[in-house]
């Protein structure tokens, strides 16, 4: 990484940093990277692989004569490597927290109905002809799933399990996998296989996370959700989830099939009103996305968005961002106080008063560069309502941020990170 770094071949101090594992790397490397910076990667990986050590995060500060700091991470439960966190990656302040999305329940569903394509007799008929030697669940067997699952399934639903060949029946024939899946329309599942989809699992981590959103519009024919118990996954395309609705939106249909996408964290995808329709290739035609509604939930500052935070308050404000900005450096107050505010990113150097952030009460994330969170901790001003917590590092911040991250753990009672310290020489730039 030092090979083409200008900074040193200009005489002056140079920093790197990132984190390798035994599976990729995050490197803040400039330009492309050479076969031998490749073949040091592949080096490091053999020897995590060697000591059963799953990553390692580094920074390093190489001055213009050769002498070399270099500061190594070892991994722990308390960070969470991620995206855009070079080095050290997200502090998680306590385990198993999830950002708010993810904990969100289905609103109430009362007084939605099938759709009017639910044809229970077509269904069946059409099930029967496609599969006519079937023999398929007992009711006893369909109540013992509901049971298990906590939900009561749709009509269509009982049909389709009722119909259909039971596991035993072609879980070891492909021909007959295949006859199934083509019958119904996806990759199926078996009865004693159908399960809620679960919101904690599609948790991307709070590096993402935290300022993602998800909203439930009045005219959302599916909820803004990470997951539901009355999602119900019974099939697949490959990599995506088929799912029967039973917690649909304001405009939805109970037992209309979505589609959870893999790609994606929060939210699914109208696919057909009933199950009716999806079995006789009737898809929806109008396919909402999922994420509209971000806004007022999210907002950005500076860097080309909103110029002033002023513009960004709003009472259902959740994640505000607070970007690059050649101005003054902003002030909070506009937002403080705001009831569904619960995550805040600022760059380092933009925020006029770091210990305004006091005035966030529902922060459950917060990332502030180093100079920042030096203050908040300072004042003893760190929001004890914080969930996770990362540092925005920038070239002029170097080895002290860890020290700064075991003073934010040390607030929650969480293990401190481990960091070795190396010093050397390795010689003036070529």
């Amino acid at each position: 990484m030092l090979a083409d770094d200008t900074e040193r071949c200009a005489a002056r101090s140079a920093r790197v940093a990132g984190h390798i594992s035994q599976y990729g790397w995050s490197l803040a490397h400039r330009g492309s990277m050479s076969s031998t910076a490749r073949i040091a990667v592949k080096d490091i990986q053999r020897a995590l692989a060697r000591c059963g050590a799953q990553e390692i995060a580094f920074r390093a500060e190489v001055q213009p004569d050769g002498r070399t700091t270099l500061g190594l991470v070892w991994p722990t439960p308390v960070v969470e490597p991620a995206v855009g966190y070079p080095d050290l990656g997200v502090l998680i302040l306590a385990d198993g927290a999830l950002p708010e999305p993810w904990l969100r329940r289905p609103g109430p569903v009362s007084g939605t109905v099938p759709a009017p394509s639910a044809d229970l007799e077509l269904l069946e008929r059409t099930l029967r002809e496609r599969l006519p030697d079937a023999v398929g669940a007992t009711e006893e067997e369909i109540t013992t799933a509901e049971a298990r699952l906590g939900v009561t399934f749709s009509d269509e639903l009982r049909v389709l399990y009722r119909v259909t060949p039971r596991w035993e029946d072609w879980s070891d024939d492909y021909g007959a996998r295949e006859r199934v899946n083509a019958a119904v329309g996806c990759e199926f599942s078996a009865l004693e296989h159908l399960y809620s989809v679960d919101a904690a699992i599609r948790h991307p981590g709070w590096g993402l996370g935290a300022t993602d959103t998800a909203s439930t519009l009045p005219d959302a024919a599916v909820q803004g959700l990470a997951g539901s118990p009355g999602w119900i996954g019974f099939g697949t395309n490959g990599g995506d989830e088929f799912a029967v609705d039973l917690t649909p939106g304001p405009a939805g249909y109970l037992g209309q099939v979505i589609l959870i996408d893999h790609e994606q964290s929060l939210g699914a995808e109208l696919v057909a009103d009933s199950l009716t329709d999806f079995v006789l290739g009737r898809m929806s035609k109008e396919r909402r996305d999922h994420r509209r509604g971000r806004l007022p939930a999210l907002a950005r500052v500076g860097g080309g968005h909103l110029e002033t935070v002023q513009a960004a308050a709003h009472p259902a404000l959740e994640v505000l961002s607070i970007e690059a900005w050649d101005g003054e450096p902003f002030s909070l107050a506009p937002v403080a106080g705001l009831p569904c505010l619960r995550t805040l990113t600022a760059l380092p150097g933009t925020l006029a008063d770091p210990l305004e952030v006091a005035g966030l009460t529902g922060l459950e994330f917060l990332e502030l560069g180093a100079l920042e969170w030096r203050v908040l901790l300072d004042a003893g001003a760190v929001p004890r309502t914080l969930k996770a917590a990362a540092i925005k590092v920038r070239d002029q911040d170097h080895l002290p941020v860890v020290a700064i991250a075991n003073e934010i753990l040390a607030l929650w009672g969480r293990p401190q990170i481990v960091q070795t310290l190396l010093e050397g020489d390795l010689g003036p730039a070529a």
